[in-house]
């Protein structure tokens, strides 16, 4: 419809003004203002509030994204990893190296798919293109950081990032984990960390390494640069340098920050450590406690329990039935490392995770018993009266004790960026 406006001419005559210009311009503005909000909305997930009626549906305290990291001759520990650690709220990435046979990354595509509620929540992904990894090599960073991007793509709602490889396992249920982590600040990073660095300065830190994974096609190999003369640079001024624990749970805010670098402090030192021997031990460590932003908000905890030979070795040494009470003991949500099939990882499954068997997913809200016959309701994870439950239990009061003390303010302030 054409809008008309009536004006007088300056001798006094009408005339008429079509509007037809005037209307487009408004048009085009408003679909100007309104279009980037829908395309940016997201079809309903079990996560997200249903239009129906204007209810909205029961949503988890908090949820995690998981990054499992396996390689070759792990594909059938990494989908056991994967069912202990399964809850419908969460967010699963596993990365299988390139370096394994075609065959192991077909079979473990097999084993992922063949569980119909992985599907059905829509939440577990596998790596198509992996990346070709070194072991102690910067690859493994780059890994990292690559998981994390895609966890972010997503968009799907998480709270921290978790790094775990095959031979980790839980602790607690997911149900414990969220019960526990439900009342703490989103920002806080869980980042075992010293700027002692110790044997690490001669050993780690000053020499120079190529990462062959790098540049080389097949070929995943550190090597030291025969045209440096001395094999060594440095120690770093402009920035302290910050080394621990591999493992890390990463909040949202804190891996938004390292892929994005809008103040390019974790691109710069990305650089630096892509010639560092063990880098992952290097990287977050260094990035968090030089940042304004995020030094206060990191604590000094890997989360894990890790038991090391005296003097620590390059490897942990492996847990067994022998460690089950200390690990109880030590609160930490994840433990490693196990050897495949070891009896301590069934009775973690029986006595912990309260798993029915082998196939089945760990207690919690949304995979517990029903009244008839005490069968585990574990396959549709939008059963009405299950989304948004949690049943937590002891081990959600181990990690609450845990944590209580690692973030009590004489501990972290004393322990934090040291």
């Amino acid at each position: 419809m054409a809008l008309r406006a009536r004006v007088m001419g300056p001798g006094g005559g009408r005339r008429e003004l079509l509007l037809v210009s005037a209307a487009f311009t408004a048009l085009l503005v408003a679909s100007i203002l309104l279009l980037p909000s829908l395309l940016l909305r997201t079809r309903p997930s079990f996560l997200s509030s249903s239009a129906a009626g204007g209810d909205r549906q029961p949503r988890y305290p908090v949820s995690f994204a998981y990054l499992i990291s396996a390689s070759s001759g792990d594909a059938a520990r990494a989908a056991r990893l994967l069912a202990a650690l399964y809850h419908p709220a969460n967010t699963y990435l596993l990365h299988l190296d390139r370096e394994a046979p075609a065959g192991e990354h077909r079979r473990l595509a097999e084993l992922v798919s063949a569980r119909g509620v992985y599907a059905r929540a829509g939440n577990v992904w596998v790596v198509g293109r992996p990346n070709l990894v070194t072991y102690r090599g910067p690859t493994m960073l780059t890994t990292t950081l690559h998981a994390v991007a895609m966890l972010l793509r997503l968009r799907r709602r998480w709270d921290w990032f978790v790094n775990l490889s095959a031979s980790d396992y839980p602790l607690v249920t997911q149900d414990d984990m969220m019960e526990a982590f439900a009342g703490l600040p989103r920002d806080l990073n869980f980042i075992q960390h010293t700027s002692h660095l110790g044997w690490k300065i001669k050993k780690r830190a000053r020499p120079v390494i190529l990462d062959t994974a790098l540049y080389e096609d097949g070929r995943a190999e550190l090597i030291r640069p025969v045209n440096i003369t001395t094999n060594l640079r440095r120690f770093p001024t402009a920035f302290k340098l910050y080394t621990g624990s591999a493992w890390t749970m990463l909040s949202r805010p804190f891996t938004e920050y390292v892929t994005m670098g809008w103040d390019n402090l974790p691109r710069t030192l990305l650089l630096y450590h892509a010639n560092i021997i063990s880098s992952p031990e290097f990287y977050f460590q260094t990035v968090a406690c030089n940042s304004r932003r995020f030094r206060n908000a990191t604590v000094n905890h890997d989360l894990h329990f890790i038991r090391w030979d005296n003097p620590p070795k390059q490897h942990p040494l492996h847990l067994t039935s022998r460690d089950y009470r200390r690990m109880l003991l030590s609160g930490a949500p994840f433990a490693r490392k196990f050897r495949e099939g070891d009896p301590v990882l069934d009775r973690i499954d029986r006595d912990i995770l309260r798993r029915r068997g082998p196939g089945q997913f760990a207690y919690g809200g949304w995979c517990s018993e029903s009244g008839e016959g005490g069968a585990a309701l574990c396959g549709n994870p939008q059963e009405p009266g299950r989304k948004g439950a949690v049943k937590a239990g002891a081990g959600s009061r181990r990690l609450k004790a845990l944590l209580g003390k690692a973030l009590a303010p004489g501990n972290l302030r004393r322990k934090q960026c040291r």
